[in-house]
């Protein structure tokens, strides 16, 4: 049977065919949907895990245990499982087991535009990279096997486009997998020093055998065209190559890609007048083509970073472009990214952007759209739970000069619950007198709101106990902990106030849920009257000063030939923000 499925959708049914037992993940943008996916399967057990090197012992766990397991993360995610990832490779497998990185070229959704095919070299695991959803499938279900034959977990490397565009795949039935069973090996599980030496003679080893698989893989191929061109390319570029070449030249298409296959790279350039190599982010197949002594044209022709599709590549080789709609570009209105209406978090960064006197620290999530206008309440992201470390070390610094400056960090409640938890427990124990904020919103999110610690519920929808934020942070020894509506600007302004005045660390936890969540009965009982009133302006009391327009919310305007505010009745969800800025009390709730 055939069907139409994005290449995340693909590596779940491949997964699904192959029998995988247990399924893993923490949320992030290419990868996300992979475990959505999986989670309707009923014979699999898919997990959220609070982050992904969680995820990824947790899938360890399962496949010693001798269970088909997977893990997937974006790109930024394999940097939090590093730790496990490369000695998991020491360890090898119990059963077949696969672990996904999602690269983003381009930094749609990212802090960094990372080449992870470098972490299969590194580790030293091998690496398949699908270039449509039917590789995607096929590449998954072929790489337990893989990972069984050689005893080792096998990377699947992915991109944005090939995980969210859609092509046809043949579908076949799950394989009837059985567990394994665990059996105790502990020179091969334990990996201390002794032990750990000598299963790295087995890595290199494996590296041989892999290196012959590599040359004989039909994930390698090459499609002779008869041509004095050719082009070496893996992933999504083989697409957008043979859009802009099609059969002009002749191909490389390297789909297991760690151990490249050095015996078919010569082959293929032998006799070539021109050789080019095709990659996004770093030259990693470039140099392997040059260490076998030809001279490619890779990235002194295409660009260093950003995607490669085929207007790139087109007007890289041949400098033109398709022709295109013309249009005044100056008459395009700017729109960038912003929160939604209704945003719990937008009454507190009008407040926190105040505070000019703070270094604010950010975090990941969406609410690090705050260190734009009107709010310009951040001052700093850098990585998943960096928020309260970096706040942490600056007070430290800020302690040591003749006037501390007050610092204030910022995190939302799926990223305290990933790194975060770690990084305030640190500054419980070492004492910074730093302003900790969690932005509770019930639910994860930036991802597409995946359920978390604190939602009461598990990725299949069943119910867990949620995690009490507020409980979990007096544990730790906090002794000034607040929690509070974001939306009640007075509430959060005297809170502030109050947390600054202090010297010793604090934690204000806001909570209010998300305005796009789809409430819980628990939400319902906790929240009964969120986001179910309408807000209105008053023509008459309006004088268009503008000043609710500081909120940024996107259903407010003003109507350019009355100057007066506009509410849209449909974007509107009652937050009372705008209403609370108002001089002359001219917005108000709609009367019914």
């Amino acid at each position: 049977m055939k069907k139409l499925l994005t290449g995340d959708e693909a590596i779940a049914r491949g997964a699904w065919e192959a029998g995988v037992h247990y399924a893993a993940a923490y949320p992030g943008t290419p990868s996300t949907e992979i475990l959505e996916n999986l989670s309707t399967y009923p014979e699999i057990t898919a997990e959220w895990s609070s982050n992904e090197k969680v995820a990824l012992e947790s899938v360890i766990g399962a496949s010693i245990a001798g269970g088909r397991a997977i893990a997937s993360m974006k790109h930024v995610g394999v940097n939090v499982a590093a730790d496990p990832l490369f000695t998991f490779a020491y360890t090898g497998v119990g059963a077949g087991t696969v672990i996904v990185t999602a690269d983003e070229p381009g930094q749609f959704s990212s802090q960094n535009e990372q080449d992870n095919r470098y972490y299969a070299l590194s580790a030293k695991l091998p690496m398949l990279e699908p270039s449509d959803s039917s590789e995607c499938l096929n590449m998954t279900k072929d790489a337990f096997s893989l990972s069984e034959r050689f005893d080792v977990p096998v990377l699947l490397r992915m991109t944005t486009r090939v995980c969210h565009s859609k092509s046809i795949v043949e579908v076949s039935e799950r394989q009837n997998v059985p567990i394994k069973g665990f059996e105790r090996q502990p020179e091969k599980f334990v990996m201390v020093p002794a032990m750990s030496r000598l299963r790295r003679v087995v890595i290199e080893d494996r590296m041989a055998a892999l290196k012959d698989f590599s040359n004989d893989c039909s994930y390698n191929f090459i499609v002779d065209n008869k041509s004095d061109t050719g082009v070496i390319c893996s992933g999504g570029c083989y697409c957008y190559a043979q859009e802009v070449f099609g059969d002009r030249v002749s191909y490389l298409k390297l789909g297991f890609t760690n151990p490249l296959p050095d015996q078919l790279i010569t082959k293929f350039c032998q006799g070539k007048e021109k050789i080019y190599v095709i990659e996004e982010n770093d030259p990693y197949i470039e140099h392997e083509v040059q260490r076998l002594g030809f001279s490619p044209l890779g990235k002194s022709v295409f660009p260093a970073y950003g995607e490669l599709t085929p207007d790139v590549l087109r007007k890289s080789i041949y400098g033109e472009s398709l022709p295109q709609i013309e249009y005044e570009k100056k008459d395009v209105v700017n729109r960038p990214p912003t929160l939604c209406a209704g945003c719990p978090h937008r009454g507190f960064f009008m407040e926190l952007g105040k505070r000019t006197e703070l270094m604010r620290c950010g975090d990941i999530g969406c609410y690090t759209l705050s260190f734009s206008p009107p709010y310009n309440a951040i001052d700093m992201t850098v990585c998943m739970g960096s928020g309260f470390s970096i706040a942490h070390g600056a007070a430290k610094v800020f302690a040591q000069t003749e006037k501390p400056r007050k610092v204030a960090a910022v995190m939302g409640d799926s990223t305290f619950f990933h790194t975060g938890i770690n990084s305030l427990l640190n500054t419980a124990y070492n004492q910074s007198p730093t302003i900790n904020v969690i932005l509770d919103n019930r639910i994860t999110g930036m991802t597409g709101h995946q359920e978390n610690p604190g939602s009461g519920y598990t990725a299949k929808g069943e119910p867990t106990d949620a995690i009490d934020i507020p409980a979990l942070v007096k544990a730790m020894g906090f002794k000034h902990v607040a929690v509070i509506d974001p939306n009640d600007l007075q509430q959060v302004s005297e809170t502030l106030d109050k947390f600054i005045a202090l010297d010793e660390p604090s934690v204000i936890i806001t909570r209010w849920p998300c305005a796009l969540k789809k409430f819980s009965p628990e939400d319902k009982a906790e929240f009964p009257a969120a986001y179910s009133e309408k807000y209105t302006v008053d023509e008459e009391k309006c004088i268009g000063c503008k000043l609710c327009l500081k909120a940024g919310c996107p259903a407010l305007s003003v109507d350019k030939n009355k100057k007066k505010a506009v509410i849209d009745r449909i974007q509107c969800l009652g937050c009372n923000v705008c209403a609370q800025l108002c001089p002359k009390k001219a917005i108000g709730k709609e009367v019914k």
